[in-house]
Parts: C-alpha cells; structure tokens; sequence
C-alpha cells in the first residue's frame, strides 16, 4: 500500500519506458537519456525542489553512465548535514535498483552494509521489484534515499555519532 506522501512524490518523477542496462549498450545510451531527463527535465524531481527550495541532492556520472556520484544534504535543526553519494549501475539494471553509498557513514548505523552502502532492502527494493522498468536513478534518490536520510541522520546527530562541520 502506498501512502499519498509517496504518491505526491512518484507523480513529480516521470516514469521511465526503455528496458537496458550498461550491457546492452546501444539501448543503454537511450535509457540514459530517459534517465537524465527525469533528473533535470523542467517537470522533474530536482527541479520540482529547486523551485520550492528543498532540493537536496547533487549527482553526475561518469561517460557511460555506469558510476554516479555527488553530494547529498540533509537540513535538522536549521543546520546542512552533507554527505558525499555514490553507486555503480549494476549490470542486471534496471531489474536490480542501485546500491546507494554515503561512505563517510560506513559502520555509524546498522542500517548499513559495508562500504557505505544504505539498507533499502526491507521498504525500498521491493517497490522497485514491482515498477520495473518505469523506475530510475530519481525513483532510487526520492524513495530510497530520502526516507531513509530523514529516519537515520536526526537519530546519528541525537547519538552524537555525527555532527555539524562548519564550512567557514
């Protein structure tokens, strides 16, 4: 069951139609662009909150699209958390959704695997199970990564485990 939070989200993020992965490689460059558009395209998730001011992420990838990186932020108590971002398309793509790494946070949560890499097994992957192809890197970013930013980064600052690094 999807609640309308997610709902309002999934209707700002276009749904995607080609069906590849970094092995098909021609059809791969298509994806990419359906890919890229979706981040960028005027009706997409980042600039949705550009406009409204709550965008939270920066990402770009390599030529072939395989290896994406960036900054993410989260804003608690008026104060910019960011973190650095990253994951490689898996090769199964996109019938297997990327594995999201913060690797500044490896071992500060149990709700991480080695590396940096977020859990998204129990409550993200399964959605991503039933919606592909239509799901994407915004799909993974905005369902994925945000809920689980908004649910583990208050409790690692509550803990002391991170804390505010001033950018003067």
């Amino acid at each position: 069951m999807v609640d309308d939070s997610t709902r309002k989200t999934l209707s700002s993020i276009p749904l995607l139609q080609i069906r590849a992965g970094p092995r098909e490689k021609d059809v791969w460059v298509q994806r990419l662009k359906e890919e890229y558009q979706a981040l960028i395209k005027a009706c997409s998730y980042v600039e949705n909150n550009k406009q409204s001011g709550s965008d939270w992420f920066r990402l770009e990838s390599n030529k072939e699209g395989t290896k994406w990186f960036g900054k993410c932020w989260y804003m608690h108590n008026l104060l910019k958390y960011e973190f650095d971002i990253e994951f490689d398309i898996p090769v199964t793509y996109p019938t297997t959704a990327p594995e999201i790494a913060l690797p500044e946070l490896d071992g500060k949560t149990a709700k991480m695997y080695r590396g940096g890499k977020i859990c998204l097994t129990d409550h993200f992957k399964p959605l991503w199970a039933r919606n592909v192809p239509k799901f994407g890197i915004a799909h993974a970013m905005a369902l994925g990564l945000a809920p689980w930013l908004a649910v583990e980064v208050p409790d690692l600052i509550e803990k002391g485990i991170i804390t505010y690094k001033d950018k003067c």
